[in-house]
């Protein structure tokens, strides 16, 4: 077989063990370490042109590690399509009591029982229901960070917050963490930013505005705002990434004088401010008495 070039059909694309397909002779061992192969975990590897990402991991570790297994935790919530993990992250797995796989890198193993009703398939991989992990995953993180995930989940689709929250009021169901994360998260948030600055907010004691708030003028639809203050007509806006794509600039100013036009302040929050919580805090302290 050549030593270069393009994998074998069978495998390009494909996750693989490499001691299968050396048995097969797809593979030669120097085949199997040169560039056109990436390994993921021991003895499982990749054609080296599909991207290293979690979701990748995940599948790799459920199908071809622990075949048994089911995925939870934030690798359940990525396979379930919210990014709550990255290719540096650990994959989570669960198995059966009792159960003593052998310990390797990359991933992390819990045994416990699972109802049959939590375990859902996607992509070909046995994976706990969003409603299981998103209160895993709330378990795992600090407090802000547990509701930036629900209310992430909760903004994707994935799971119903009233759902979550009764769930997790169900005795044995949750950590005291998650419970109180549910409590916190609201599932209105565009961005992860956005939830983090409505924590900010909170526990620094201003008044709670009205999120995702549609401004009207004269009958017509201006703009809808991340925060309001409608009795005051100030809005405070996360000024992220998407804002600097071409053309954004523009719509930006557009918005923003009709917003003006409207008798409204506005006030923008960068990613720099929620670093200075205090001096932010101060200037949308400012702003509503002002």
């Amino acid at each position: 077989m050549p030593p270069s070039g393009p994998l074998p059909e069978p495998l390009r694309d494909h996750l693989f063990r490499g001691t299968d397909v050396v048995r097969r002779g797809l593979l030669s061992p120097a085949r199997l370490r040169g560039p056109t192969c990436r390994q993921v975990f021991r003895d499982v590897y990749v054609d080296a042109r599909v991207p290293d990402t979690h979701r990748l991991r995940a599948r790799a570790a459920a199908r071809l590690l622990l075949p048994g297994s089911v995925v939870s935790g934030i690798s359940a919530a990525v396979l379930w399509g919210v990014d709550l993990a990255d290719e540096r992250d650990d994959v989570e797995l669960v198995l059966p009591p009792g159960s003593h796989p052998r310990r390797i890198a990359g991933r992390r193993v819990r045994r416990l029982p699972l109802e049959p009703a939590d375990v859902r398939v996607v992509d070909r991989v046995r994976v706990v229901s969003p409603l299981a992990a998103t209160l895993r995953a709330a378990s795992l993180l600090g407090l802000d960070e547990a509701v930036v995930a629900i209310d992430r989940m909760v903004a994707a689709g994935v799971v119903d917050l009233a759902s979550l929250r009764a769930r997790a009021a169900t005795p044995g169901a949750a950590s005291t963490r998650a419970r109180r994360a549910c409590a916190r998260a609201d599932g209105l948030a565009g961005s992860p930013q956005e939830t983090r600055l409505r924590l900010l907010r909170a526990d620094g004691g201003l008044p709670a505005p009205v999120a995702q708030y549609v401004v009207r003028h004269q009958g017509r639809e201006v703009a809808r705002v991340d925060f309001a203050w409608p009795e005051l007509r100030l809005a405070v806006e996360y000024d992220g990434a998407r804002h600097a794509e071409p053309g954004q600039f523009a719509r930006d100013r557009q918005r923003l004088n009709r917003l003006q036009a409207a008798g409204w302040t506005v006030v923008f929050v960068t990613a720099a401010d929620l670093h200075r919580p205090v001096q932010l805090l101060a200037t949308i302290r400012a702003a509503l008495h002002g």
